[in-house]
């Protein structure tokens, strides 16, 4: 593989690709090769950006089979250019960032080794500086210099092992304390962890366990990069039934699943029920506006109708923005500095930042802010059922991903939308959602379908996303028959 493939590997804000060969045969195209490299071209990028020479690092690796080894390259590539880097060993992606605000690390970057919920042939690299998470502009720079770049050796440099994990559990537990004035607030409470072999098993016995808990039942805390139980992604049908059949069998009062590096998370009520999705966004809205009375809940695009009402009902403003974690974290960051107060920004995908917690993608927060709710439900004698008791859940929903052949898809998925949005003005009892910032949305009244649906384009792939949802049965049937009728008149739409 040539060093001028690295460019490909972007993702977004993220580096993403095969590490090893897939049970399919997938050639490899991300090498130790290409993580040194990009690892000293993120050095260089940083000293730019920083305007000094001498740097300190953080870096960190979910369970992968690779990690270990894609580490020890960043680490050379960080050493190579006189750094000092603490290498933290299994830790997640949120730990990483709190390196650099940590008040006796305070490192100026960090490096997360993590393809998040992807199979675990692939692999990837997560950059933050103090800052935050770095954007898809910094990456394509960082990833552009790799390509070119004759790396160099700079006297000075050395790496430090450290238990960093231990030091952002203990955080946690400290902000738990402190919320609830009390040292076990989850005393005789049973909670069980899905961590799916990932990196988020030290929630179990670092956090919840000081905290009084019992996590007996818990599962698949070990780290294991094969992933040999499902796939750790809270969105994943199989993930979410180990986790309800462990709160069931358990008589749990909560359940809680991490992805593998732990910046996304959903929990478990008692009786089973999966807060996640639109749920999981209501439950920390709710949550946030008691403390900000009025508060901007920024969302990505396909949230329902249901969660629109609910932030409403509690007082507070829905946003709904674009798909992609990153485009909802800058999009409440760019509200707050134009002076509309916004303390979240999560997607259904269970990406969720919070103002007060630096706008950091982080999954474990999330869940930190749900355990602090649920001791007080404690003390008022209710379940974590009762929270979510007045928000209205569609009757049917579903996601089609339609399939552009054309080779020039951006171009025409366009045309499909264009073509959507007058055919959707057309139709008796369907109105444009406005405002709109991604695909055209449609309001559908309960005469034309009682629900809404969402048309757009893939950002990086020959997809055209639909998502329907309908306050009754039938409904969704009768939406996707319209839209059907719609699409035949593209025939590169399958």
């Amino acid at each position: 593989m040539e060093i001028k493939e690295i460019r490909k590997l972007q993702n977004g804000s993220d580096v993403r690709g095969i590490a090893i060969e897939g049970v399919t045969g997938e050639a490899v195209n991300f090498t130790q090769d290409m993580a040194m490299k990009i690892a000293y071209s993120f050095a260089l990028w940083l000293s730019k950006k920083l305007g000094k020479e001498k740097l300190t690092f953080a870096i960190g690796r979910d369970s992968r089979i690779t990690g270990e080894h894609l580490a020890q390259a960043a680490a050379l590539g960080l050493v190579s250019r006189g750094s000092k880097v603490y290498q933290c060993g299994i830790a997640t992606t949120p730990a990483m960032f709190m390196t650099t605000v940590d008040d006796n690390l305070k490192v100026d970057g960090a490096i997360m080794v993590t393809a998040s919920h992807l199979p675990f042939n692939r692999n990837g690299l997560k950059f933050f500086d103090r800052d935050g998470g770095l954007n898809k502009e910094d990456i394509a720079e960082i990833l552009e210099t790799a390509e070119r770049v004759m790396t160099d050796f700079v006297p000075g440099g050395q790496t430090e092992e450290i238990d960093f994990i231990s030091i952002y559990a203990q955080g946690i537990v400290e902000i738990i304390r402190k919320q609830t004035n009390q040292v076990q607030p989850l005393k005789n409470s049973r909670i069980i962890v899905d961590a799916g072999n990932g990196a988020g098993g030290f929630f179990a016995d670092k956090v919840l366990k000081p905290l009084g808990a019992n996590t007996q039942g818990s599962l698949y805390l070990d780290p294991d990069g094969h992933f040999p139980n499902h796939v750790p992604n809270p969105e994943d049908k199989t993930a979410i039934a180990h986790i309800t059949e462990a709160v069931l069998k358990n008589k749990a009062d909560l359940g809680i699943i991490f992805d593998t590096d732990v910046d996304r998370a959903a929990v478990i009520d008692e009786t089973g029920k999966a807060i996640n999705r639109n749920g999981f966004i209501a439950f920390i809205a709710a949550m946030l506006l008691k403390d900000y009375p009025g508060t901007t809940i920024v969302t990505d695009s396909v949230t329902s109708t249901g969660l629109a009402e609910y932030i409403k009902f509690l007082g507070g403003k829905h946003y709904r923005f674009k798909r992609g974690y990153k485009n909802v974290i800058n999009e409440a960051i760019r509200l707050n500095e134009a002076g509309i107060e916004t303390h979240l920004a999560m997607e259904t995908s269970g990406h969720g930042a919070i103002k007060e917690n630096y706008f950091l993608d982080d999954g474990a927060y999330l869940v930190t802010m749900v355990l602090i709710r649920y001791a007080q439900l404690i003390k008022e004698g209710k379940t974590v059922s009762s929270v979510l008791k007045d928000l209205k859940e569609p009757v049917e929903a579903r996601e089609i991903r339609l399939k552009i052949q054309d080779s020039d898809f951006k171009t025409y998925g366009q045309k499909v939308l264009d073509a959507f949005t007058v055919f959707s003005k057309e139709q008796p009892g369907w109105s444009l959602e406005e405002p709109n910032f991604e695909g055209v949305r449609v309001n559908c009244n309960p005469k034309a379908g009682n629900g809404w649906c969402l048309l757009r384009l893939s950002l990086h792939d020959p997809i055209l996303p639909l998502n329907i949802e309908s306050d009754e049965t039938g409904g969704c049937d009768f939406i996707e028959g319209k839209i059907r009728g719609f699409l035949k008149d593209f025939p590169e739409i399958k």
